[in-house]
């Protein structure tokens, strides 16, 4: 099963990174092969965590593949799980974590195991799904620099 990881170090809070991270809404606009995103269902629990239920559609080229997740967002802790409902995935994971370094600073951990159900989609997809992942962390980083700002060179 491919799996992909990384953990980045940024210039911006944990709290701002996990927010972005968040607003799957925002996908379409900036995250890489993500084409649409809609939300079926939102549900916020008594311990400040939220659950989201949503379709996001990804598309490369002529090939484009919708799948439903379940996202919960559990902002006490600065964590974000993402786990496959149905799709043309047989797997699905995929975690964040945002580890406050300073006040303007933090470690993103992502990991992502995949693994397509049809092994034409895998050939066909599976290249450019690890391109992507390569690609995800950078996109979320420019994304932060364009809302929050650039950082000061030099800051922490």
């Amino acid at each position: 099963m491919p799996k992909f990881s990384s953990k980045r170090r940024v210039h911006h809070s944990a709290e701002k990174m996990f927010s972005l991270v968040a607003d799957v809404e925002r996908y379409p606009e900036f995250v890489p092969l993500c084409h649409a995103l809609k939300i079926r269902q939102r549900t916020k629990k008594p311990d400040g965590s939220e659950v989201i239920v949503a379709d996001m559609t990804v598309s490369f080229k002529l090939i484009r593949e919708s799948f439903t997740s379940r996202v919960t967002l559990d902002h006490p802790n600065l964590k974000i799980l993402v786990e496959y409902l149905q799709g043309p995935f047989s797997k699905l994971e995929n975690r964040w974590t945002f580890e406050a370094k300073s006040e303007n600073a933090c470690d993103v951990g992502f990991f992502i195991a995949y693994e397509f159900k049809s092994r034409m989609l895998a050939v066909l997809m599976g290249a450019m799904f690890d391109a992507a992942f390569h690609r995800f962390a950078a996109a979320f980083e420019k994304r932060a620099d364009a809302i929050y700002g650039r950082p000061r060179v030099g800051a922490s």
